[in-house]
């Protein structure tokens, strides 16, 4: 009977080696590799040594291939750390569909504060400081509202002369313009003199208590109501007895009158158009002087509230 080979007997008679010899079945037991060639029945070592050497092969197969699914398995226990670790706080470690929906999401303008609406108050009123002796009490004086030493109106300089303050106002008017104020009850009337070559200007500005009495002053005034002419400190008299151009007007609680002639005792005629210019000119600048002195109050009195 020829010698059995390892393994030899198929599938049914197949031997584990893993399985211990006395628990396999009989049937698939192997038989010893026994050395055909040896009467004493001496075992076949190098068979033995073959088998043997399968087994250890086949253990450190084992080995590795369980120490690769050990190391996968770390690495997958890390990588659901790490996600348990983040996922409650990062919304984007979870699905969309756990995110909240439009409606959830609040209102960026819920959020932003509301001011209830506020009105800045009026600014004052310059002309009302200069519309009643109650609001106006800025000093006064002829040099204070006519400053300096000469005027510049456009391209024309005019110099100043003499100024006068009179608490008598009739005494410093002629004509009709002595009793329109003294009816009005006028409390001052300030005068300066200005002067370009031959021709010359008396300003007259007449003060009121009231705006009122300084309006009625100036519609009761009329052809004949002038202003006295002021000379002297080297301006020659003018307008005494002369053919002269006189203007009225009003602003607030003052009343101011300009008489302008010539220095020669020329008359003025339709013709003397530097006359008629000078006197508009210092009209002009006495209303822009009252004005300034209503918005200088105005100004100072926002300032303090």
């Amino acid at each position: 009977m020829p010698p059995m080979s390892f393994g030899q007997g198929g599938p049914q008679s197949q031997w584990d080696p893993w399985t211990p010899q006395s628990q396999q079945p009989q049937s698939q037991q192997p038989q010893q590799p026994w050395n055909s060639g040896n009467s004493d029945n001496t075992p076949d070592w190098a068979a033995l040594a073959e088998a043997s050497e399968a087994r250890a092969k086949r253990r450190r197969l084992l080995f590795i291939g369980g120490g690769a699914l050990a190391t996968v398995a770390i690495a997958s226990a890390v990588a659901v750390a790490v996600v348990s670790a983040n996922g409650s706080d990062q919304a984007s470690d979870g699905p969309s569909s756990q995110l909240p929906t439009t409606a959830d999401i609040p209102s960026s303008t819920a959020t932003e504060p509301s001011f209830a609406p506020t009105s800045a108050p009026p600014p004052l009123d310059p002309k009302d400081f200069v519309s009643s002796v109650k609001k106006d009490k800025a000093p006064l004086s002829p040099d204070l509202l006519f400053p300096g030493t000469q005027l510049t109106m456009g391209e024309t300089v005019y110099k100043k002369g003499p100024t006068a303050d009179s608490r008598t106002c009739g005494s410093a008017a002629q004509g009709t313009l002595p009793k329109v104020l003294d009816t009005n009850k006028c409390t001052r009337l300030l005068r300066v003199t200005y002067t370009k070559g031959d021709t010359a200007v008396t300003v007259g500005v007449a003060v009121f208590d009231t705006e009122a009495q300084a309006a009625k002053a100036k519609k009761d005034a009329d052809k004949k109501s002038i202003v006295r002419s002021l000379s002297g400190g080297g301006v020659k008299s003018f307008c005494t007895g002369a053919v002269c151009r006189s203007t009225t007007n009003s602003y607030g609680r003052y009343a101011y009158f300009t008489v302008a002639g010539f220095t020669g005792g020329k008359d003025v005629t339709e013709k003397s158009t530097g006359v008629f210019r000078a006197g508009d000119d210092l009209a002009e600048f006495a209303f822009r002087q009252i004005r300034r002195r209503g918005q200088a109050q105005a100004s100072a009195a926002a300032e303090t509230g």
